[in-house]
């Protein structure tokens, strides 16, 4: 007997207990002319999160949508519980669609710190996702931390179109990277904006101290067993004959320099993530000391964290262009030089590639490499 399968549902859910951070949610399925999963996620009186999910998941490919509030842990908190409760609610697959990814600056070894990112990653897979769709991680290297697929998606198109709508005379811009590590993603925006590239270079050095985590303790070396047999403590100990390390040069901050001419110009600093404005504000100064007439700051992810929204009001940079990945409508409130670009509609055309079972290759269309 022959039966007509017909394709699995799918729903889509918002693990947001803010109205605030629902917005993006809404947006993404007016787009896939969808309803928004019934659910109800709050914070009981002891701060522990509770989720109810108020229909049957059952078979169904499930997408659930969260964006990343001030309120970090609560939001992945809430993300974790949705997952799990999906999960034992048996449905198909579980998709996160998650365009800020918390965490993801810390994904490298510093000092005796860990790598948080990868446990985050470890955290969401034992949840139940089975796949993310994220937007501009901080590094791309982050996607090799999942044992699920991961859909980095590009905010640079919207940037890049924003960039030739709304600033008059874009033709006299110059592409800067606030430091040599931001290089590469200016010069992306540079090459297809067919503009002019400069590197700020010198007091953006990381300035972590390096001081008192042991590094400037001589090296533990073999000792001498005395009578007893017994080896003496490590600090006691004589070094073996005849080796002497290098000794290691201490890093000096190089003098504030910009490579790339910037004078007469209108100056757009690019990069992934805005959150402690201080670097972007010192860079402009320098900007403006060195010619720039006006100065953008273009980002995905506007974090805005703490007083940024009055140091940029006070600040010499005249607008700040990020996307609505993260909810900051009380920091526009507090700067009007903020400006939010919508990307909602690449986030549900991914969503609804996914479901259907098509190539995603249509989205990262003339994104290079190092974008």
């Amino acid at each position: 007997i022959r039966m007509n399968v017909a394709k699995s549902a799918y729903r889509v859910f918002s693990a947001n207990s803010s109205a605030a951070c629902t917005e993006l949610a809404k947006k993404i399925t007016e787009r896939l002319g969808v309803e928004l999963g019934k659910s109800v996620v709050f914070q009981e009186s002891n701060r522990e999160t509770r989720v109810d999910v108020k229909e049957s998941v059952r078979g169904q490919t499930i997408f659930i949508i969260q964006t990343i509030p001030r309120d970090v842990n609560t939001a992945i908190m809430e993300l974790l519980v949705m997952a799990y409760a999906l999960k034992t609610s048996c449905a198909k697959n579980i998709i996160g669609v998650i365009p800020y990814f918390p965490y993801s600056k810390q994904c490298k070894m510093r000092k005796r710190g860990s790598i948080v990112c990868k446990l985050l990653a470890s955290m969401l897979a034992k949840a139940g996702l089975t796949h993310i769709i994220t937007m501009d991680l901080h590094q791309k290297e982050i996607q090799g931390f999942f044992s699920f697929p991961v859909d980095n998606l590009r905010a640079s198109p919207f940037l890049i179109q924003y960039i030739q709508e709304e600033i008059p005379d874009y033709r006299n811009a110059i592409i800067v990277a606030k430091s040599p590590a931001a290089a590469k993603r200016a010069q992306s925006y540079a090459e297809r904006l067919r503009l002019g590239l400069a590197v700020i270079h010198g007091e953006a050095q990381c300035s972590e101290s390096d001081m008192a985590d042991g590094r400037h303790s001589p090296p533990c070396v073999r000792n001498t067993t005395g009578h007893t047999g017994l080896e003496l403590p490590c600090k006691q100990q004589a070094p073996f004959p005849g080796i002497e390390l290098p000794i290691m040069m201490a890093k000096e901050k190089p003098p504030i320099t910009v490579v790339g001419d910037v004078g007469g110009r209108i100056a757009i600093i690019v990069d992934d993530i805005i959150d402690d404005v201080g670097d972007f504000v010192a860079a402009a100064e320098i900007l403006k000391e060195r010619g720039a007439y006006k100065i953008y700051i273009m980002a995905t992810h506007g974090l805005l964290s703490a007083d940024a929204p009055r140091l940029i009001e006070e600040s010499a940079i005249d607008e700040v262009v990020v996307t609505n990945t993260v909810p900051h409508e009380v920091q526009k409130l507090q700067c009007p030089k903020i400006k939010t670009v919508d990307v909602s509609m690449i986030l549900a055309e991914a969503i609804r590639r996914i479901h259907n079972g098509e190539s995603m290759a249509y989205l990262f269309r003339n994104i290079t490499v190092d974008d």
